[in-house]
């Protein structure tokens, strides 16, 4: 017999065990519908990968990982998502969650699942990698992922491997019955995990409360090198710390983690999801769950798809809601009481407790603490509950730190010795909860100093390279003025206001007759079309007897009147620059006319070129603009330019080159046909 030891506390509550463990696992079947919440575990919830109206196969992924600490969920029957949106959750807040809705089509279709009977062929990485896709965590506490717990750092040595098959709580017998109907299943992932982590030895650790599963673990280890361990019954040896004592005498540090003292601890049903992950490729859809209470007429174990409604798991036990008051997941002791009976399960619920009044009565008011110390002497953490207490009362956050708050287990068993009667655990998870909302805060505004820092640096580095550029091209200037023989002195500024000035006047003389002239045709002709383009729509409204006929008349008065500025403006312009010989000689020309006339024949001329001509012609027009463009880009980086105009030059080059690829096609065309 192995020696084992004790641990400090702990206490002797009813168990409350054999009303559920008289009859075998039965199948759960498929409910009318299937709510699966997106955060089943410690860490990051996994993100959605379906859509509203997909239908989906008994075992498909519908909601990845999402990041190191998290697992996929996957469809636990086929069906079709019905909807995607937060529902109320089994969670002592009340609050809502998101969620994916299946309604299952009956057929409970599987997708296709590999399996891999000789594991030993895989590398541990790759193993651990299955057992994380598979969606397997923790399922007798937390839920936190298995595939992170089996990651152990570089360096650390594993000497022990526990199985946790103590079910200390009182009422639930989930484990139990997995331990007398599935001890062969349970052995092979013991299997599996020792040859992840490769200990020294591997331990299946249980409580001598349950004897006929003690038996049939021992069966299933023969020759296999796995040992059962049973030990005295006491609450709550199923606590990893207080177990990793109870079969090695080891104590975890305060803060730590059972592989700083060479222990990986795992739960009975997780190991049972990971045998069915890693040798039959299933991932975890499903799990036993105890319905028990006397106010079920028949307590039993239910193999249940994750994301059941409570409310449909206890009507196949002969739920009475008339003798229950409140539904607890979990037990009497760390279990909390459900919102609505309508909330679904998940992969932590290990049991549904429905009791009446009479069985599980309402805690009576709290009295004032009388300093007895019976909570200090059940603390298995051994901790003082007496002094968390008044600190929790006071807020006094960083006091409860010191004194190892977090060490706490929620166990209840100060609260159950408590003869005040004062919930001690409920003040422990607030301040909890109150301590890492801080830690939360502390970091976000942390993050936004860091931001805004950041941004600061960057917004005056900018400036700074902006002052330096305005410097550069300052000296530039200067350096070029010198070089022409210009005056040293001479602001650079008003050299260059003084030579666009120049290049304007320059364009007032010679060739800028003609463009003034062009303007004023090009004016002539645009008042012309929008002319006549109003006059047909008013010719159009009087025929349909519009009401707008008033507003249209309007417009093609001022229309009009446009037009007849332009050929006035136009004429003006002709007559002042032509010569006196010819304006003599020559009779007056209509201003208009002539504008019209010269469109026309532009036209006219487009209009009888090929399409292959046409589109040379537009070809040749974005060439010589590319190329202009092209200069001046060059022109303005050698002289420094600001970043935003030599950027919007860029730009233009790439669009160009753009549409002259498309006009370079459309020629092609227009030649080939």
């Amino acid at each position: 017999m192995r020696k084992t030891f004790g641990f400090h506390g702990g206490i002797h509550p009813p168990e409350n065990k054999h009303q559920s463990v008289r009859t075998p696992i039965a199948d759960a079947g498929i409910p009318p519908q299937l709510i699966i919440p997106l955060s089943q575990h410690i860490g990051t919830p996994a993100g959605v990968v379906v859509t509203i109206g997909e239908h989906v196969l008994k075992g498909q992924v519908i909601a990845e990982a999402q990041g190191f600490v998290s697992v996929p969920k996957h469809a636990p029957t086929s069906g079709t998502i019905h909807a995607i949106e937060d529902r109320l959750i089994a969670h002592p807040s009340g609050h809502l969650a998101p969620c994916i809705v299946i309604v299952p089509d009956g057929k409970d279709e599987w997708i296709e699942c590999v399996g891999t009977p000789h594991y030993e062929t895989l590398d541990k990485v790759e193993l651990i990698n299955l057992i994380r896709h598979a969606g397997v965590a923790g399922m007798g506490g937390a839920g936190f992922p298995s595939s992170v717990k089996l990651s152990v750092k570089a360096g650390t040595h594993i000497e022990t491997l526990i199985i946790n098959g103590t079910e200390c709580e009182p009422y639930i017998t989930a484990d139990d019955v997995l331990m007398r109907e599935r001890a062969d299943q349970i052995i092979e992932g013991a299997k599996i995990l020792r040859y992840i982590i490769g200990p020294q030895e591997t331990l299946i650790g249980v409580e001598d409360n349950k004897p006929e599963g003690i038996a049939a673990l021992r069966a299933a280890a023969q020759g296999s090198g796995i040992e059962v361990v049973d030990f005295p019954t006491k609450y709550p040896s199923g606590g990893e710390k207080q177990l990793i004592e109870i079969l090695t005498g080891k104590q975890v540090p305060s803060g730590g983690l059972p592989s700083q003292v060479g222990v990986v601890c795992q739960n009975i049903g997780s190991t049972v999801a990971i045998y069915d992950a890693v040798v039959h490729g299933r991932p975890l859809i499903s799990r036993v769950t105890t319905v028990t209470g006397n106010a079920v007429r028949e307590p039993q174990n239910f193999q249940a798809l994750i994301g059941t409604p409570m409310r449909y798991l206890l009507e196949k036990a002969g739920y009475q809601p008339e003798k229950n008051r409140r539904l607890i997941m979990g037990g009497p002791m760390m279990g909390f009481t459900v919102p609505d009976i309508d909330v679904p399960i998940v992969k932590t619920t290990n049991c549904l407790l429905a009791p009446t009044e009479a069985e599980l009565p309402t805690p009576p008011p709290a009295q004032a603490c009388i300093r007895c110390g019976m909570c200090a002497e059940a603390c298995p953490a051994s901790l003082l509950p007496q002094q968390l207490f008044w600190f929790a009362q006071g807020k006094e956050f960083e006091k409860l730190e010191h004194h190892n708050l977090f060490d706490c287990i929620e166990c209840g068993a100060c609260s159950y010795a408590c003869p005040s009667n004062i919930p001690l655990v409920q003040y422990y998870r607030a301040s909890k909860a109150e301590i890492l909302q801080l830690r939360r805060d502390h970091e976000k505004a942390e993050a936004s100093r860091i931001r805004f820092e950041s941004r600061q640096q960057r917004l005056e580095q900018a400036e700074a390279e902006k002052e330096a550029k305005r410097a550069a091209r300052k000296k530039a200037a200067e350096q070029r003025a010198q070089a022409t023989g210009g005056d040293a002195g001479e602001d650079p500024i008003q050299a260059a206001i003084a030579r666009a000035q120049a290049k304007k006047a320059a364009q007032g003389t010679g060739d800028g007759d003609e463009s003034e002239l062009e303007k004023l045709e090009k004016a002539v002709v645009s008042a012309q079309k929008r002319l006549d383009t109003a006059t047909t729509k008013l010719e159009e409204a009087k025929a349909a007897g519009s009401d707008f006929v008033e507003a249209l008349q309007t417009g093609v008065d001022k229309t009009r009147a446009k037009l007849a500025a332009a050929e006035q403006a136009l004429g003006v312009y002709q007559q002042s620059h032509q010569p006196e010989a010819a304006v003599e000689d020559k009779p007056p020309v209509d201003a208009a006319a002539a504008a019209i006339e010269k469109a026309m024949a532009k036209r006219q001329a487009e209009a009888a070129q090929s399409p292959a001509e046409k589109a040379r012609a537009d070809l040749e027009k974005l060439q010589k603009r590319l190329q202009k463009t092209q200069e001046t880009l060059i022109q303005s980086k050698a002289n420094g330019d600001e970043e935003k105009v030599i950027i919007a030059l860029e730009s233009t080059v790439v669009r160009l080159t753009e549409k002259i690829n498309a006009a370079q096609q459309t020629l092609q065309a227009a030649e080939d046909a």
